[in-house]
């Protein structure tokens, strides 16, 4: 990802609140669904923004194409790991679990995840850092159009 564009997400991050913001803090559930319109096309984004539980073992962000899981993020805190993946027909695909840095998950913190649309994959910020870019292997973008967010968390703010 080039300079701009996380540069152009830290000013997204402080500005104003997201126009279509789908809920307020009192509406907040897990597990959390909500569709994506129009689903997803390169330069589309969604922002998902919580606190992780205490006593957290994992939670899970997913991008959704009918049954399958186009992109799986799975922080697992045991392992201190970021698990990146899809499924396709109930079959997961290869894990990708290297990250550049630390686990960028804190139990009983803050954070704010920024997913990024590209033509050949997903770019994934957490607090403003770039921590992955997950090569797309569904490759019919405009059909992930289901957000599910699940696991140890407490969700504030989400915006597709």
């Amino acid at each position: 990802m080039g300079r701009g564009d996380w540069e152009w997400y830290r000013s997204f991050e402080t500005s104003k609140p997201f126009p279509n913001t789908l809920f307020s803090p009192s509406q907040q559930t897990i597990p959390f669904f909500t569709s994506i319109p129009n689903g997803f096309y390169p330069s589309k984004s969604i922002n998902i923004s919580g606190v992780v539980l205490p006593d957290a073992k994992r939670f899970h962000i997913n991008l959704r194409c009918g049954g399958d899981i186009a992109f799986h993020l799975n922080p697992r805190f045991n392992e201190k790991v970021v698990v990146r993946n899809t499924q396709i027909n109930n079959s997961w695909g290869p894990e990708e679990r290297s990250l550049p840095g630390r686990m960028p998950f804190n139990r009983g913190q803050s954070f704010s995840v920024w997913i990024l649309c590209e033509g050949h994959c997903f770019k994934v910020a957490v607090d403003g850092q770039h921590i992955c870019e997950y090569y797309h292997r569904l490759k019919n973008l405009p059909d992930i159009n289901t957000l599910e967010v699940a696991g140890d968390i407490q969700l504030t703010h989400v915006q597709t």
